[in-house]
C-alpha cells in the first residue's frame, strides 16, 4: 500500500456509524490505508474540496478518484482486492437489494431512535445538522415526536433483530456462514450505533443472544491497519495525481447521458444538500463518475451511487 496511486485513504470521524461499516469491510480484506480525520460537523472545507460539495461520512480517496457514499466504496474495495471476498455467496444481487434496505430505511430508523432517546439533551449544533438531513425541514418537530415515539420505535427495532438472531440460531459464525460477508458489515453498523449511542442499547440487545455472540465475531474482524493522515497531504495526493476512472457510458441509459455532460449530484432526499457539479466521465446502471476540475486539485473524479442519489443535467 506504499504506491500513492493505489494507498487508500479514507476520510471519516470515529464515531460515524457508516464508516464503522466500511472499516469492517477493511478488516475482512485485512487492508492497510490511511485515516484522515474529518470534524463531524460542517463546515469540512478540506472534504469538500476533494468532492465538490459532498459533505457525508465516509469517503474514500485513491489517488484522485473519490468515492462517495459506502456503496460506492465497498464496490470498489471489492472489484480492487477480490480476495477475501466481501461476497462469499452466489447471492450477490440479492446482498446488494437487502444493503438498499439496511443503510436506507433500517439507518434512518435508528438514527430517530438514537437522537430520540437522548431529546432534549442532545447538542444543539448537532441536533440542527443531523435533524436536517435525516428529518428533514421540520426537523425540530420531528426530534420531538421521535421522543414521543421512543417505544414504537424500540417495537420496530426489536423485529429485524429478531430475525437477525434466529439467522444465527444454529450457530453459524456469520450471517452467511463461516466467513464474513459485506452483509455484515451492513447490518453490524446498525447494532454498533445502537449499543455505543443509546444508553438502554446494552440492555436491549442482551435479550438477542446469537445476536451478541455474532457481534463479538464481527468486531474481533478488526479494521484493518490505519496510520492517522493530514487532510493536506490527501489533497497534495489528488492533486500530484491522475484519477484512472474509465469513461462511456453503457447501454440502456434512462437519463440520456453522455460523456463530458455537464450535470449536478447529491442525494436523492430533502437535506439541504449541495449539490455536486461536474462533467460526466462514465455511467452505469451502478455508478455515476463526474470530473471536476479546479485550481487547487488539478482534475479529479468523484463516484456516486445511482441508487440514492439524484442526477440533474444543466
Amino acid at each position: 500500500m506504499s504506491d500513492p496511486v493505489s494507498e487508500i485513504i479514507f476520510h471519516a470521524y470515529p464515531q460515524s456509524p457508516v464508516a464503522e461499516k466500511v472499516r469492517i469491510a477493511f478488516g475482512i480484506k485485512g487492508l492497510a490505508w490511511r485515516n484522515v480525520e474529518i470534524p463531524r460537523l460542517p463546515p469540512k472545507p478540506m472534504l469538500t474540496t476533494l468532492t465538490g460539495g459532498y459533505r457525508r461520512t465516509p469517503v474514500m480517496q485513491i489517488g484522485a478518484d473519490i468515492y462517495c457514499d459506502s456503496q460506492c466504496i465497498i464496490r470498489e474495495l471489492e472489484r480492487r482486492f477480490p480476495s477475501p471476498t466481501l461476497m462469499p455467496t452466489d447471492d450477490q444481487g440479492l446482498m446488494w437489494c437487502l444493503s438498499r434496505w439496511t443503510d436506507g430505511a433500517l439507518f434512518d430508523q435508528t438514527v430517530r431512535h438514537v437522537l430520540g432517546s437522548v431529546g432534549d439533551q442532545l447538542d444543539k449544533d448537532f441536533a440542527a445538522d443531523r435533524g436536517r438531513l435525516y428529518l428533514g425541514e421540520d426537523w425540530a418537530k420531528g426530534l420531538k415526536k421521535a421522543n414521543a415515539d421512543l417505544p414504537h420505535l424500540v417495537a420496530q427495532m426489536r423485529a429485524p433483530l429478531s430475525w437477525l438472531n434466529d439467522q444465527l440460531s444454529d450457530g453459524r459464525a456469520f450471517l452467511l456462514g463461516a466467513e464474513p460477508a459485506a452483509i455484515d458489515a451492513q447490518f453490524y453498523h446498525v447494532v454498533w450505533f445502537l449499543r455505543g449511542r443509546w444508553a438502554d442499547g446494552p440492555s436491549f440487545l442482551s435479550e438477542f443472544t446469537h445476536l451478541v455472540r455474532w457481534e463479538g465475531n464481527v468486531q474481533a474482524v478488526g479494521h484493518g491497519t490505519p496510520s492517522a493522515m493530514f487532510p493536506e497531504d490527501a489533497i497534495a495526493r489528488a492533486r500530484e495525481t491522475e484519477p484512472l476512472a474509465q469513461a462511456g457510458v453503457a447501454a440502456n441509459e434512462p437519463q440520456g447521458l453522455e460523456v463530458g455532460m455537464p450535470v449536478t449530484v447529491m442525494p436523492d432526499v430533502n437535506g439541504g444538500e449541495q449539490p455536486v457539479a461536474g462533467k460526466v466521465r462514465f455511467a452505469n446502471a451502478e455508478t455515476i463518475v463526474i470530473e471536476r476540475t479546479t485550481d487547487e486539485l488539478g482534475t479529479v473524479c468523484v463516484h456516486f451511487p445511482r441508487s440514492g442519489y439524484r442526477i440533474d443535467v444543466t
